[in-house]
């Protein structure tokens, strides 16, 4: 069936780039999604739902992001809602405090999700003094102490011509498609575009340690990372990544730890490059009565990764798991648009995969291993743990 897809991605307006004030990018993305002023967030949701419209905003780290996809058929009518929403979003006293209750309620049920309060603690531990220690969602009171003269203040210098990228894909003409939303997006401010913000995750070990009622113990463990360049070195990073713990089964944290040990039904480690921080995190759930065990085996494990590096073993193992499993990472319109931007956003060829495909096939183990072993930083642990 003919579909067309559009997503408007503005810069340096996700939480990273909202201060002190946790939960505005993702209140003010929130309000996004309650259609207009005139028609409220009912009648807007069935002008959408009666032509089988997607119209969703939503904000992360470093991005608001607006997402729109339609039938073919239907182009003209979801541009048309689009503008309408960039015109005129509701914006109303009712409306936030609707969102803020609903928000709060989420902050309150996260309070007995162990795993969200542990990884929490992680990032307030790599992330110190940092918007990145921050909740997205925000806190009770940072919640209650938005107002909607911020939210109008942020969407204003974040709904912005010099923030904007603009992703395109599906049966349509581009071009045509393109002038239609030139004239939506006439309306918007120029703006300005704040310059990127990169962050070094913290290099000092810590332990935070929460006691709960609970059974089990939870364990979020990360370190820094350092990548010097992207594209010399990412498909390094990600083949350690997928050797140490980033693949599940087959992986040495998960090899050790739950198949030869038997302490964990699960145990992963993975390395995060975003523009925005690069670090690694990993994290396991065992018995209490296992949990002094549990991380001493995780430190013995990297420190004997980064000592010895990979087998030879493990690097085939990743590169037919890499390169075989490519197709799934690019079976839908959405993906490849996504894979595309991110390399856009990197200064990329849009079709990096393949030259990074290329890259992992001709990896050697010598320069896997030579590479591991650079990278003593991820001996730097800390942990974040809910126990009872």
């Amino acid at each position: 069936m003919p579909t067309g897809n559009i997503e408007l991605l503005f810069s340096r307006s996700g939480s990273a780039y909202t201060g002190e004030k946790q939960g505005l990018a993702s209140l003010s993305s929130a309000l996004l999604n309650e259609g207009t002023k005139e028609l409220g967030a009912t009648k807007f949701a069935d002008l959408l739902e009666q032509d089988a419209i997607t119209l969703h905003a939503y904000s992360t780290k470093e991005f608001l992001e607006i997402s729109l996809s339609f039938l073919k058929e239907k182009q003209a009518q979801s541009l048309k809602l689009l503008g309408d929403l960039l015109k005129s979003p509701n914006l109303t006293k009712n409306t936030l405090e609707k969102l803020q209750k609903q928000t709060i309620s989420s902050i309150l049920a996260n309070e007995s999700n162990f795993d969200y309060l542990a990884n929490l603690g992680l990032s307030q531990i790599l992330f110190a003094n940092t918007p990145l220690q921050y909740p997205a969602i925000g806190t009770i009171p940072s919640v209650k102490s938005i107002t909607l003269d911020q939210i109008k203040e942020h969407l204003s210098s974040s709904l912005s011509l010099k923030r904007l990228s603009i992703i395109i894909g599906g049966d349509m003409d581009i071009d045509s498609t393109l002038q239609e939303l030139s004239n939506i997006l006439s309306t918007l401010p120029i703006g300005n575009k704040p310059a990127l913000t990169a962050y070094q995750a913290n290099s000092t070990t810590q332990t935070k340690t929460q006691y709960k009622p609970t059974e089990q113990a939870y364990i979020y463990f990360g370190t820094p990372f350092h990548l010097k360049n992207y594209k010399e070195e990412a498909h390094k990073a990600k083949v350690m990544s997928f050797i140490l713990g980033a693949s599940g089964f087959g992986s040495r944290m998960m090899e050790t730890i739950r198949v030869k040990h038997g302490l964990a039904y699960s145990a992963y480690m993975r390395i995060n490059l975003s523009p925005l921080a690069n670090y690694a995190t990993g994290y396991m759930q065992t018995k209490i009565s296992n949990q002094t065990q549990s991380i001493q085996l995780v430190r013995e494990i990297i420190e004997e990764f980064v000592k010895n590096g990979a087998t030879q073993e493990e690097l085939d193992g990743a590169k037919n798991f890499l390169l075989g499993s490519e197709p799934l990472r690019n079976e839908t319109l959405s993906q490849r648009l996504d894979s595309a931007f991110a390399n856009y956003n990197r200064g990329l060829e849009l079709d990096y995969n393949k030259i990074e495909l290329q890259k992992i096939q001709d990896l050697t183990l010598k320069e896997l291993n030579d590479y591991i072993k650079s990278h003593k930083e991820i001996l730097e642990l800390s942990f974040s743990i809910i126990t009872e």
